[in-house]
Formats: C-alpha cells, sequence, structure tokens
C-alpha cells in the first residue's frame, strides 16, 4: 500500500473537486477520482456498460453506476513514491476498495448551502439538471451513499480553512 492514502468524498456540490485542486495547488499528489477512475457500470459485476448515454437514463440509474475501477484504485495506492496521496470524489463501488484508505473524510454542507452551489452547475454537470438535483438533495438528506466510520469535514467554511482541517486530521492519524 501507498505510504498514506485518504478518500475524500461527499454528495456533488460539496467541494471534493474545489478541495481536490487546492491540494493539488499546494503540492500533494491527487487522483480526480471522478475523471481518472470513473466509468458506468454493473455496481455488483463491475463490467461497464455498452452504448451507455446520460442523457436517457434515469437520474438514479446513472447515479448507481457511477463506479472506480478497482484495478487501477489498488494499483495507485499501492503506489509509494508519494507520502501522501488523496483519492477525490465518489463511487457506488467503494466498498471493494475502502480498506485501502488510512481515513474518509466527508465534505459536509447544509442544505441552503448544497442547493445554492447546484443552482449555479451547468446543465452538463452532475447536479445542474432538475431531476440530477432532486437526487442530490435527497442523498445530502439520507446520507445513504456516506460511507461509515468517515471523518466529517465542515465544508461551508473557507477553501483554505477546509484543507487545513483535512490535512491536520491526517496528521494525528499518520
Amino acid at each position: 500500500m501507498g505510504v498514506r492514502n485518504y478518500l475524500i468524498e461527499g454528495v456533488s456540490g460539496t467541494g471534493k473537486t474545489t478541495v481536490a485542486t487546492e491540494l493539488q495547488q499546494r503540492g500533494y499528489h491527487v487522483i480526480h477520482g471522478d475523471r481518472e477512475l470513473a466509468y458506468r457500470g454493473d455496481p455488483c459485476t463491475g463490467e461497464p456498460l455498452i452504448g451507455f448515454r446520460h442523457e436517457q437514463e434515469d437520474v438514479a440509474f446513472v447515479h448507481r453506476q457511477h463506479l472506480w475501477h478497482v484495478g487501477k484504485v489498488r494499483s495507485l495506492a499501492a503506489d509509494k513514491s508519494h507520502p501522501v496521496s488523496f483519492f477525490c470524489g465518489g463511487s457506488r463501488n467503494s466498498h471493494h476498495f475502502i480498506d485501502l484508505f488510512d481515513a474518509v473524510f466527508v465534505l459536509e454542507i447544509d442544505r441552503e448551502t448544497l442547493e445554492n452551489r447546484l443552482a449555479g452547475r451547468p446543465e452538463d454537470e452532475f447536479g445542474g439538471r432538475p431531476a440530477e438535483r432532486d437526487l442530490v438533495l435527497h442523498l445530502h438528506a439520507t446520507r445513504e451513499d456516506i460511507p461509515a466510520n468517515a471523518t466529517t469535514i465542515d465544508a461551508t467554511r473557507p477553501l483554505a480553512a477546509v484543507v487545513d482541517d483535512i490535512l491536520s486530521k491526517c496528521r494525528r492519524a499518520g
């Protein structure tokens, strides 16, 4: 396993990509899971969906099929060339690799902040269409996609404070 591996999770709109970018700017190794590892697949078998078209599918279906390539996650987590790696994003198959992480952080914001952030999203970004916003708000309320034993991070604060909090918790865990 890599020296230290951390997962940063949260529903769409909580700031995972923004936090990932800030960590990169501070010199940390970051894997943007939703860009680098994600694909649409069967959550039971991991088999990729053939002929998948996002705009033709039910929003809940699309969400359930958002997976990360387990082999790639394992390979990246095993890479010892970085003292710390942050994996940022969410997947519906994280139970296949969550054991690789030294800690899991979940970005949390209040409903009003989430609604405001989602309202500003373009339609081609998940959460930008009304049905997607409704699903994200449902997931926020139910917390059904939140990994067990995750450490909550208040992501309503300024970005620097959010990242400083994550890094502080990483130092204490290490």
